[in-house]
Order: structure tokens, then sequence, then C-alpha cells
């Protein structure tokens, strides 16, 4: 809980659950769940192989039910999904990751730590909505934390610049309403705003559910860093 005296200076940013995630995707049946990670390489095509006529390109976080596997003359391992009732295809296996599948927690941490910025924070969360019984989620937690603060300093910075010739509005609620918050809302990542100096700072929910629920690992003593940070900057304000 912040200090009363922030009560007026600090204003929460309430996150609704993302449409594209676990939690509102109803899974196709007819195999193993798997979901999309990597967009890049997400072409539906019609026979396995990349010069396969395409159906349609899936989004990252798209779930899909895998049915059976083939590789190509090129090397190249596709997988069959179904997309809906109605819709299948070849899709490149590297695309995917299944939590039933071993090793796929590993492989997909290691896109995560590849990527930047959105991406990364884009990917940590399916592993977090997707991998639930992974030794690596106090990794990804930490992770996303981190990301996420360095985000809220970009994001004061891009807000600040479009906060011109503002109307009749309170200020904050001007940045409150920042479309540039969007994305991140869709991700259930919070930001809390700081009126007197008009920044955003990230809540560290991550963090703390890191502390809760793995109190031992080594990453809940970095957060626990991570958070005594946080809390000095707020009693100085």
């Amino acid at each position: 809980m912040f200090p009363h005296k922030l009560a007026l200076g600090l204003i929460f940013f309430v996150c609704i659950p993302i449409i594209g995630f676990a939690q509102k995707q109803k899974p196709p049946a007819g195999g193993r769940l798997a979901v999309v990670v990597d967009e890049r390489l997400a072409a539906l095509r019609a026979t396995p192989q990349l010069t396969g006529k395409l159906v349609r390109r899936l989004g990252r976080g798209r779930l899909v039910a895998i049915k059976s596997i083939k590789t190509s003359p090129a090397g190249i391992t596709f997988f069959l999904v179904n997309v809906t009732r109605r819709t299948r295809g070849w899709i490149q296996r590297e695309a995917l990751v299944s939590p039933s599948r071993n090793n796929d927690d590993r492989r997909l941490f290691d896109l995560i730590q590849r990527s930047e910025n959105f991406d990364r924070l884009s990917r940590a969360r399916i592993f977090l909505d997707h991998f639930l019984r992974s030794s690596l989620r106090p990794a990804v937690l930490l992770l996303l934390g981190d990301s996420a603060e360095e985000a809220a300093a970009k994001i004061s910075k891009t807000a600040a610049r479009t906060m011109k010739n503002l109307g009749v509005a309170p200020e904050f609620s001007y940045y409150l309403n920042y479309t540039g918050l969007d994305r991140y809302n869709r991700l259930r990542i919070t930001f809390v705003f700081d009126e007197s100096t008009k920044r955003f700072q990230y809540d560290g929910a991550a963090w703390r559910e890191l502390i809760r629920r793995y109190p031992k690992s080594p990453q809940a003593a970095e957060a626990r860093r991570r958070l005594e940070v946080v809390y000095s900057q707020q009693r100085t304000m």
C-alpha cells in the first residue's frame, strides 16, 4: 500500500484482461494445445512447405490445436493445426510453443530473452499465462517487471510530447487516457502516475507476485531490492 501522502499524487491506471490471450480465447478442439509466440513465422499454409499457399497469417497469442507433424524436403518441420472448426493448415514449428511439450518453456524463455521492448513483455505474458508449472516462472516474472519499469520511462517521455493544448478536463486524466498505454493495459500491466513529475512508474505487480509465490528463489531477493527502490522513490515525492 502506498503512503497516505501519495494518495493525491499517484493515480492508478486500472487494467482489464487482454482479449487476445488465454483468458478470453476459446481453445480449438482436435489436438494438443499450442500458442503462437513468433508471428514472423506464423504463416498458416495449405501444404507443409514454405512456398505453400497462404491460408492466413496468425497473430501472437493465437491458440491452435496441433493434429500432426511433417518435415519438408528443405528440413523445415511443420505442424498441421486447427485454428477454428473450419480453418486448419500447416505452420512452421518455431512459430509455436505448447505447454505439454517438453522444453517448450525453455524455448520460449530463450525467445523472450532475445526480444526487446513490447515484444519481450508480450511474450513474457504468454509464458505466464500458459506455462503454469514451469521452473522458469520466477525468472520470467522478474524479467517482466524489469521490462515494464523500462517501458514506463519511455512512455513518460512520449506522453509528455503529446500533451499540448489540453482541454478543460484535469491534466492527469489526459495522461491516464494516453493511447500509448492501451497495449500495456491489454497485457494486464499497470502503471501509476505522479502528477508532480508527470511520470509513469510500473506498479511492481510482477515483483510482488514473485515474492509471494517463490519467496525462496534467487529472483525473489532481486524483486525485493526493486521494490525497495520504488518505495524509497515514492517516499521522497
